[in-house]
């Protein structure tokens, strides 16, 4: 059989929900292993539950759960556990993003599972880690985007505190668990020892609050709202022009100077106050206004078509709509297909891991109805 990606032959069982979890074994699944998703009997992942629903079908499901199989097993059925029992020896991985302890209780927690399986991963996405004087306190990405300071760094410096437009505590957790994942795979081929893997939501959007913590730690600045600007790149946000915005994006001095130039503008490049970086950020409002006044002389698309002749970095702020329909999209083959049982083919997000070793389909299998592969696993471990 032909190799699917560089994780071909390597079996995950999923015991994640929601988001965190799943986006982290669609990666997986993205990469070529094959990822057998365990739901509780009757209503499956909770996220089967949310909308929007067309004919009934779950976008919100559909949209991270592709390339899985399904099946439903109750944990504290004697039967089920069997079953379940009988994946973890075939498995090289096990995911889950439960509570810390509720594994534990059922008997299927780390230490217990590496006694029967030495080979098998172990990896734990939740809200706080399983260490910590808050691994017990519940969460969801909103509440981590609060607690970890996320939101006090986004959205405009007047009004209401913003969440990000995605679950990024979510989506960001899961990318950290797949790579954590992928590095104890590596380590275990290198020495044979299994490793537990302990990704925290909390520390995962920590990190990448990147500069706004050494900032805060160095210079004892703390970091707040600023719309679209960077605290420490100037020009690099939104501007206006005669119909619409414009981002602008010029992070050192040879840009600064292409974008002074096409702007017609070249006295910026040796005015005192905008000579280097530290001195545009320090007179940000006065070269905003110069810069804007000027973009406001034509309109957004005109202007692009310029900076991209001079080489200048900037681009459209564009609806969803409007960015998948770039050429670029098709192009890295960002938008791939699902055939979906009652809608037929669905065009869904495709995957941004690109590998000259591995073909990236068009096509990926669609996400599992609910134990939708019980009898094909059960007659595989022996027990149809």
């Amino acid at each position: 059989m032909t190799a699917k990606g560089p994780l071909s032959g390597i079996t995950v069982v999923d015991l994640t929900r929601v988001l965190a979890g799943p986006y982290c074994t669609m990666m997986l699944a993205d990469m070529g292993a094959r990822v057998i998703k365990v739901e509780p009997p009757g209503l499956g992942d909770d996220s089967r539950q949310f909308g929007p629903f067309i004919q009934g079908r779950p976008c919100y499901f559909g949209s991270v759960n592709r390339g899985k199989e399904s099946i439903a097993l109750d944990l504290k059925s004697e039967a089920d556990r069997a079953v379940f029992e009988k994946l973890l020896e075939r498995a090289d991985i096990l995911t889950e993003n439960f509570r810390p302890g509720v594994l534990e209780r059922l008997g299927y927690g780390w230490e217990h599972l590496h006694e029967r399986y030495p080979r098998l991963i172990y990896a734990s996405t939740s809200g706080f880690g399983h260490a910590g004087p808050a691994r017990d306190r519940p969460s969801y990405d909103m509440v981590i985007q609060g607690m970890s300071g996320m939101m006090s760094v986004t959205g405009p410096s007047e009004g209401e505190p913003c969440r990000v437009g995605i679950s990024i505590a979510d989506v960001g957790s899961g990318i950290f668990t797949a790579a954590a994942v992928n590095a104890a795979l590596l380590h275990r081929e290198r020495t044979g020892e299994a490793s537990r893997v302990d990704i925290a939501m909390y520390d995962c959007l920590l990190a990448m609050l990147e500069s706004t913590i050494s900032r805060y730690t160095m210079a004892g600045e703390v970091g707040g709202r600023m719309g679209s600007r960077h605290p420490a790149i100037m020009p690099f946000e939104a501007f206006a022009t005669a119909d619409g915005h414009i981002v602008l994006a010029c992070g050192n001095d040879k840009m600064f100077g292409l974008l002074a130039r096409a702007l017609g503008l070249p006295e910026l490049i040796e005015d005192g106050r905008f000579r280097r970086n530290e001195l545009r950020v320090a007179n940000r409002e006065i070269l905003h206004e110069l810069i804007e006044e000027r973009l406001r002389g034509d309109r957004t698309a005109n202007w692009l078509a310029h900076f991209d002749a001079a080489g200048v970095p900037a681009g459209p702020i564009n609806s969803i709509d409007e960015a998948l329909s770039h050429p670029q999209v098709a192009a890295r083959n960002m938008l791939i297909s699902v055939t979906d049982p009652v809608l037929g083919p669905v065009r869904i997000a495709g995957t941004p891991l690109k590998f000259s070793t591995f073909e990236d389909p068009p096509t990926r299998r669609v996400a599992p109805d609910l134990d939708q592969d019980r009898t094909a696993i059960l007659a595989e471990l022996g027990l149809a």
